[in-house]
């Protein structure tokens, strides 16, 4: 917590001195500000006692600006074409850009060459990127299970024989494991014994039926033991079906065989250890197929759903083992119910893995590009500023001057964002620093000046 502290504290240091080098430093930097200032309001005999004035003139002079809101009741500065702002004087009978009291009221701020140089102000050029419109969420890796057969024993017993290890590759049907199961063999016994009864009651039913074809037994006992054999054929019929259903091999033995073929990808079952029935025990597949479930926010599921009636949508992977590598995947699915406590929806993206580089398990951050990418005007996101619900940046307009001018906001990357209307290519702007000149210009609001 001390270090959050003192982290917020040196913020606020910084932007304390860089305001104070915003306001004050650049008139060091020209050497001769303070005394032109001085002889300006010299020159001008009713600004000469400015600094004396009286009290009511004062506050009437500091309710003009709060009132006027950069502009002296004509407009706010964003809506003021750049010609005119700078061709304003202020009430000190100077052009209003080049008052130092003044010209925050035509959003107009004076970067001294010492900011530069030193890396607080940055600037650059307006120039044409590429530009996508990405989602960014969070997501776990997990088995394609398409690819992957989970097994459990259906019945209980210990292991007698674990015939494959972690990484074997098995075909279909190859045997895996054995276990000794009481269980089953007592269904061994079951299914032998009906097949038992069945034989006998075939052979009386067949003796009936030639002793009542020779009229020497009745009809009765003919159907009596016709009844018997279907009971009979019935009960052998469900033990086989028990049995089979066992996968049994020798008597009592248990016998677990790969469904598909694949790698053994992992075991949780050890010689001599008693396996309960529909316990998983092991897993074959493989993994040149993956799966990563991530959670889609409820304000993304228009854009999705707009991309994928149009086509697939595109996914990029990044996980901690490779940061310096980007897997690319496609969203194919996503779910129909919302998470009623985090607003969120499954998505699945399906993702190749050749060579088997990503494990299950672990934790990705997935990009989804909704708008293929396209030729856009844009500017580091750190140079559009807001002041009530307006968007600017601040333009080189002549030398150390920077006006901010409204602009129109596209779409983001989250580094860069799209100018949708208001700047130009070739147009300097302030890229590092943008906050500070806000400050400067939003000073009347602020209650800050700079102080002789």
């Amino acid at each position: 917590m001390s270090s959050r502290i003192t982290g917020i504290l040196s913020y606020f240091v910084v932007s304390l001195f860089a305001f104070a080098l915003l306001g004050c430093v650049e008139r060091d930097a020209h050497g001769e500000t303070a005394n032109t200032a001085e002889a300006t309001h010299d020159d001008h005999g009713d600004h000469g006692d400015h600094a004396t004035a009286e009290p009511g003139h004062a506050e009437q002079g500091h309710a003009e600006h709060a009132d006027d809101e950069h502009g002296h009741g004509e407009g706010s500065d964003l809506d003021r074409p750049a010609d005119e702002l700078f061709a304003a004087s202020c009430e000190h009978n100077v052009p209003t850009h080049q008052c130092d009291e003044c010209r925050y009221e035509v959003g107009v701020v004076r970067v001294a060459p010492d900011l530069i140089d030193g890396g607080l102000v940055q600037v650059a050029s307006v120039v044409t990127r590429m530009l996508d419109s990405p989602i960014r969420l969070t997501g776990e890796i997990r088995f394609d299970e398409r690819r992957v057969a989970h097994l459990a024993p259906v019945v209980a017993g210990s292991v007698r024989r674990v015939l494959v290890d972690v990484g074997t590759a098995v075909r279909a049907g190859q045997p895996l494991l054995e276990l000794d199961s009481a269980d089953l063999a007592g269904v061994q016994g079951a299914s032998l014994e009906a097949a038992s009864a069945l034989r006998l009651a075939q052979r009386e039913y067949d003796r009936q039926r030639e002793l009542r074809d020779a009229n020497v037994a009745s009809e009765k006992e003919y159907l009596n033991a016709r009844e018997s054999l279907e009971s009979a054929r019935a009960r052998a019929e469900a033990a086989s079906r028990s049995l089979a259903g066992m996968g049994g091999g020798g008597a009592g033995r248990y016998v677990i065989r790969a469904p598909i073929a694949g790698t053994v990808l992992d075991l949780h079952a050890v010689t001599g250890e008693f396996v309960e029935s529909g316990r998983e025990i092991m897993l074959v597949g493989d993994t040149e197929g993956l799966w990563v479930w991530v959670d889609l926010f409820e304000k993304h599921l228009d854009a999705v759903s707009t991309a994928r009636r149009s086509g697939k949508l595109p996914a990029t992977v990044k996980v901690d083992a490779y940061p310096n590598e980007t897997f690319v995947g496609e969203l194919d699915v996503v779910g129909q119910v919302m998470d009623e406590a985090s607003r969120t929806v499954k998505a699945r993206v399906t993702l190749a893995n050749p060579g088997g580089r990503l494990r299950p398990g672990m934790f990705a951050d997935v990009t989804l590009h909704p708008e293929g990418a396209r030729d856009a005007l844009a500017v580091p996101a750190t140079a559009v500023q807001s002041d009530e619900g307006r968007d600017f940046v601040f333009v080189r307009h002549d030398g150390d001057y920077f006006l901010r001018r409204p602009v129109t906001k596209g779409i983001s990357n989250g580094d860069f964002l799209e100018v949708a209307g208001g700047l130009s290519p070739g147009q300097e702007i302030v890229t590092i620093g943008a906050f500070l000149l806000k400050s400067d210009v939003l000073r009347s609001k602020m209650g800050a000046g700079c102080a002789d």
